[in-house]
């Protein structure tokens, strides 16, 4: 899965014969799972249809404030679609229309959308050799750089005027890489590798029965899948689970019982810089599996149980340059339980959720969490999204990893 899977990318389009090639373009973004919005200067129109745009995009286009032809149309609010953006891209990118962003003319919708933009802004040149060269472009190219905006280059070929030089827009599949990529290499975990452990454990008592827990593993899940939204790479060993996940930096292990999980932990844990156990494995298993179905033959039935291997605890014991992150569910003096649970298996940090908490545990889209680290440091975070959830525990992780 593309690192844009997800986002929000504004595409702004300028008056070039390169415009021809934003049809694909947007093709590409959509291929890569993002979500795209198109804002066209007006005289950009006679290069490519706002209608091939719109039913590529499948949002309506944007190239005046307004509708003047509909007295009731709405505003356009450019403010609006630059806070909606993650990414705005400008290509083609004329001299005229970079010009204009570097001087901080405003006479058309995209040059508005481009001053309201808080977001990265990308722009990709097209135009001839002789104005790609031109000192006023390149003072251009400069001006726009030292605003932070980054720039795709053009490439080299044969160009509209029949010259043959740099100039010609770079094609939509390399815009879209060049984008992934630099997205990629700025991510605050970029180069990190992490393992996470997520799901319940089956812990079989014969073929067709085990005991099992309630965990869903989604918020396991959403770890991992922030982590790779954050550039980790990423191994999730997960116990049984409908959950699923695609992603281009997400490995995942699948387990059953807490003897595989233990196994496959330690099998990654040398590797890896960060280890999150958020799996709820289960603490005891039966002494003896029977080969056959169990029959229903007295009113009771008694089972012999012995304690399964720790896994976060034997980590912790080997634990070396690696940041260990456990999770503590409980129902009963939560902070004291997390914190013996902390020191005693040598953690770094510690998640803790109360099953007292309206809304956390099991088998909910939402979590309550408080995270404490080796020096006791205290912080509890409102009822969120395990989505958001996951973000606070990375945010806090990367505070370690960079401290």
């Amino acid at each position: 899965m593309s690192i844009l899977s997800g986002k929000n990318i504004l595409l702004g389009i300028s008056a070039g014969i390169a415009a021809y090639k934003t049809a694909s373009l947007v093709r590409v973004f959509i291929k890569a799972g993002a979500n795209v919005k198109v804002v066209m200067t007006p005289a950009s129109k006679d290069f490519v249809t706002p209608l091939t745009l719109s039913t590529l995009s499948k949002n309506p286009v944007h190239s005046s404030f307004y509708n003047e032809d509909d007295e009731n149309a709405e505003w356009n609010n450019h403010v609006e679609l630059g806070l909606w953006a993650d990414y705005l891209l400008v290509a083609p990118a004329t001299a005229n229309t970079m010009s204009k962003m570097a001087n901080g003319t405003c006479d058309n919708l995209l040059l508005a959308t481009y001053l309201s933009a808080k977001c990265p802004v990308y722009f990709a040149p097209a135009m001839d050799l002789d104005m790609y060269k031109h000192p006023s472009t390149l003072n251009t190219f400069k001006k726009l750089k030292s605003f932070g905006n980054i720039m795709i280059p053009a490439t080299s070929g044969e160009l509209a005027s029949g010259l043959v030089g740099q100039g010609r827009l770079a094609e939509p599949e390399d815009i879209v890489a060049f984008m992934e990529q630099d997205v990629l290499n700025k991510l605050p975990l970029k180069g990190r590798k992490i393992m996470i452990t997520a799901g319940p454990t089956y812990e079989a008592l014969d073929p067709v029965r085990f005991i099992g827990n309630h965990s869903s593993g989604k918020m396991g899940f959403e770890i991992a899948k922030a982590s790779a939204n954050f550039g980790a790479e990423v191994v999730l060993i997960t116990g049984p689970t409908h959950q699923k996940v695609n992603h281009s930096l997400i490995q995942v292990v699948p387990v059953v019982s807490a003897q595989d999980m233990y196994e496959a932990a330690h099998t990654y844990y040398k590797t890896v810089d960060v280890a999150i156990l958020s799996a709820a494995v289960a603490d005891y298993k039966p002494k003896e599996i029977s080969n056959q179905k169990i029959k229903k033959k007295d009113s009771t039935l008694v089972l012999e149980l012995e304690k399964t291997k720790d896994i976060l605890a034997s980590l912790g014991e080997i634990k070396l340059k690696q940041l260990l992150v456990g999770f503590a569910l409980e129902t009963n003096n939560e902070l004291e339980y997390a914190k013996g649970k902390l020191k005693k298996k040598n953690l770094d940090l510690i998640v803790l959720n109360s099953l007292n908490d309206k809304g956390a545990g099991f088998k909910s889209e939402t979590n309550k969490v408080t995270i404490i680290d080796k020096e006791n440091n205290i912080t509890a975070y409102k009822l969120k999204s395990k989505a958001e959830v996951a973000i606070d525990i990375l945010s806090e992780i990367i505070k370690k990893l960079n401290a």
